[in-house]
């Protein structure tokens, strides 16, 4: 069997003495496409961090952490940056990753200097990935600085430079989230075949479970630093387990029509600092069993779904429903 090219085991992150996460694991096949979701606090985006090494200073790591079989979390100097070389990182903000004085050609060159490569091989690529992106008239963009492109082609810019580069690892932190909903797709469209030429794995976090169940070929659910639910994406939509991904699922709006009532999922997010040795779920489900709070049950695997939960087996043999409340729309 196949290594893969991920690895993440039992990883925790503390910053100044407070849990971040606590004990996540998953893996990433090479070229494989594996979106991590839920609400905010959960761990997602220091999860990516801790694959690119870059948490704050204060910051504590265990676990382990692997690419393509070398350990992450101990890499310091050439080896930290070889390792770095081998990923793709896009940010939620492209205005906070690029130099503003800087032309979106030298920033899309900067490496092609640096390592001494054919400059005008790597312009043409350069201008040729800028349009297979969508950007219209490539060779004026690349003479234009970034207050000078609106946020969508900023990012556009942005996945292009490291999409140039083909990198073995794609890490996108909410890429989409400030792009309009046409722009979203069309940039997602756009990244998912091209990443696809290369080979290129990417772990994609989002808040939107839409988006991930159509450009990801798995779906890694997170709440309160941990990993609760892990599936195939088109099986996780349509028959999740964990109660806190059906509350996920039932609480998204129609598209076809309009509803009164909306059922939502009760109570306010946790982070790991605010849950105990049980369910991070457990304090908001509305199935909870009382030993829900006092432990939290190891991963079970039921077909190509794995799971963390103690009402798993109800779910699954049909006997248990879960049902959220519901809170009248705003109109």
């Amino acid at each position: 069997m196949t290594a893969p090219l991920l690895e993440i085991d039992e990883l925790t992150v503390d910053i100044a003495d407070v849990p971040v996460l606590r004990g996540v694991s998953l893996t990433v096949a090479a070229s494989e496409s594996v979106g991590l979701v839920g609400e905010s606090g959960s761990g997602k985006s220091m999860t990516l961090r801790a694959v690119a090494r870059l948490l704050p200073e204060q910051a504590v790591a265990g676990g382990h952490v692997r690419v393509a079989g070398t350990e992450v979390l101990g890499l310091r100097g050439d080896a930290l940056r070889t390792h770095r070389r081998g990923l793709g990182m896009v940010f939620q903000d492209p205005r906070s990753a690029v130099n503003p004085v800087h032309s979106v050609g030298s920033f899309l060159l900067e490496r092609a200097r640096d390592s001494g490569a054919d400059l005008a091989a790597a312009r043409a690529r350069a201008v040729a990935v800028l349009r297979r992106m969508g950007i219209a008239d490539a060779e004026r963009r690349m003479a234009q600085y970034p207050f000078e492109l609106s946020g969508g082609l900023l990012q556009r810019v942005m996945i292009a430079s490291v999409l140039m580069e083909r990198p073995r690892l794609l890490l996108a932190d909410e890429p989409t989230t400030a792009l309009d909903v046409t722009t979203q797709a069309d940039v997602l469209a756009l990244t998912e075949e091209l990443r696809r030429e290369s080979g290129t794995a990417l772990l994609l976090v989002t808040h939107d479970l839409d988006l991930a169940a159509a450009v990801c070929d798995r779906i890694v659910v997170m709440y309160g630093g941990r990993v609760l639910e892990s599936a195939p994406a088109a099986r996780l939509v349509t028959d999740p387990v964990h109660p806190y991904t059906r509350g996920l699922l039932a609480s998204r709006p129609p598209l076809t029509h309009r509803l009164d009532e909306i059922p939502v999922v009760p109570g306010t997010p946790l982070s790991a600092a605010d849950t105990g040795d049980g369910c991070p779920f457990a304090s908001r489900c509305p199935v909870a069993l009382p030993v829900c709070s006092q432990s939290l049950p190891e991963t079970t695997t039921q077909g190509a779904t794995q799971v963390r939960c103690h009402r798993a087996a109800d779910v699954l043999d049909g006997s248990l429903d879960v049902e959220l409340p519901l809170r009248q729309e705003v109109r």
